[in-house]
């Protein structure tokens, strides 16, 4: 009888002390995350109108993550256009999902900068801690010291070298290179990583001095590709994309391991193969800065989540359809053009939407290829146009020159448009082939005076 009551007491104390101790390893992690200073957000969606669903659904999902992970709202700075959860075509309004069936991750979202405020100025600012540099908004910054910890995620179109914002001016790789570097000089982080989703993100940071800022950066592809849109056409969004590829897999990565655990780079290593989907319909996620900050745990920027189970397999929805980022808007209208009724004024309004943007599009792949000829020849003219640099060398040497090339080509012949923004590596070449504003200037006014 004896016996059995102590080895009762043993099992007794054993589960209190097992239980005692998982509690402890929880308040180690806690304790230490604390002791590295404050966690900052900067998530910003660069696009608006219902096409670009995706882009502002990726953000407002990676704000539930975040929340969810113990940041603070007055560490989490949200920039989105806001004009999808209330949109006429949302079937479910004052909803956003990033996945068929999913939940909502729009309620609760701060709107720090949306609209008009949603612009690269307010952006520089912001990650800058400089409030006088703010246009409207709600006027909160990175107001972060020396040993913080930043994150910022930037879901977007893009083009070699530039990111679009829903207001113009774009952010062009060099200026943000810049902010970035005069943040690392104010000493007011320890590290910083930067998730960038659009296509050609990899030029944003390629060839560019960033080693040596305590700054690591994952793209969703390489800097001469396009990313892509995923969760396509669900049933009820028909006409557009719940989520992109990438941001999609870091987002569910996130949720469904340990990220106490997950470090930077094996979070990286986990969805790349996805992100580039065996080859087809798929891009090159790309590393870039300060490597050696990969090995960092994802908890350091993201918070925690301790999953109840984590599993070494991608338990990701099936049957998603992939989409060029640079064709959803195309999606979108042959969609509306395909669910009109026959003889409706819907279906010929459809069509004329359709037709007007085909169009576009064609106006501007001719009038580039022109321009090249031009500039160039006949023959020569597209190989001098899609010259990709080598691996480590900027998109151009002078980017005043590339920002006037895109000026004078919208000021002769029209807007770029996100789709238009494939041929900025065009112009780089330009520059880089020393052709002088004034030859640009007549050969884009020859090519689109008539």
């Amino acid at each position: 009888m004896f016996a059995k009551i102590n080895v009762a007491s043993f099992l007794i104390t054993l589960f209190v002390v097992l239980v005692e101790g998982s509690n402890m390893i929880e308040s180690i992690f806690e304790d230490h995350e604390n002791s590295i200073g404050t966690k900052w957000a900067v998530l910003v969606a660069g696009s608006s109108e219902w096409y670009n669903y995706r882009h502002q659904a990726d953000i407002c999902h990676a704000y539930q993550l975040l929340k969810k992970g113990g940041l603070k709202d007055e560490n989490i700075v949200v920039f989105m256009y806001d004009d999808i959860a209330y949109h006429s075509e949302n079937p479910k309004p004052g909803v956003i999902i990033n996945k068929p069936h999913g939940p909502d991750v729009y309620n609760g979202v701060p709107k720090d900068y949306t609209g008009k405020h949603c612009n690269a100025q307010n952006f520089y600012g912001v990650v800058l801690g400089n409030k006088s540099a703010l246009t409207g908004g709600s006027g909160k910054v990175v107001n972060s010291g020396p040993n913080d910890y930043i994150f910022i995620y930037y879901a977007d179109h893009g083009g070699s070298g530039v990111i679009d914002m829903p207001i113009e001016p774009s952010i062009y790789a060099k200026d943000l290179n810049e902010v970035l570097k005069k943040k690392h000089a104010s000493r007011t982080y320890e590290k910083m990583v930067f998730y960038l989703e659009a296509c050609e993100s990899g030029s944003m940071f390629e060839g560019l001095p960033y080693k040596g800022l305590n700054i690591y950066v994952t793209t969703a592809s390489k800097a001469d590709e396009d990313s892509f849109a995923t969760y396509c056409s669900p049933k009820g969004y028909e006409t557009t994309c719940l989520g992109d590829l990438f941001s999609v897999s870091w987002l569910e990565n996130s949720e469904l391991q340990d990220r106490q655990v997950e470090t930077l780079k094996k979070q990286y290593q986990r969805i790349r193969k996805r992100v580039l989907n065996n080859g087809t319909e798929g891009s090159h996620m790309m590393e870039y800065g300060d490597l050696h900050i990969h090995e960092d745990a994802l908890s350091i920027y993201m918070g925690s989540n301790f999953p109840t189970h984590t599993s070494t397999k991608n338990n990701y929805a099936s049957n998603s359809r992939y989409v060029n980022q640079r064709d959803v808007q195309l999606l979108y209208l042959i969609s509306k053009f395909q669910n009109a009724p026959e003889g409706s004024r819907r279906k010929s309004e459809a069509y004329r939407k359709l037709s007007k943007v085909i169009l576009k599009r064609e106006h501007v792949d001719k009038s580039v290829k022109h321009i090249g000829q031009i500039l160039f020849g006949v023959e020569n003219g597209q190989k001098v146009l899609n010259i990709v640099r080598p691996a480590g060398q900027p998109l151009v040497d002078d980017w005043d020159c590339l920002k006037s090339f895109v000026k004078i080509f919208e000021s002769h012949c029209g807007s770029l448009t996100s789709y238009g923004k494939k041929y900025v590596r065009g112009f780089a070449n330009m520059c880089n082939a020393g052709i002088q504003r004034d030859q640009m200037d007549a050969a884009a006014k020859q090519t689109c005076s008539s």
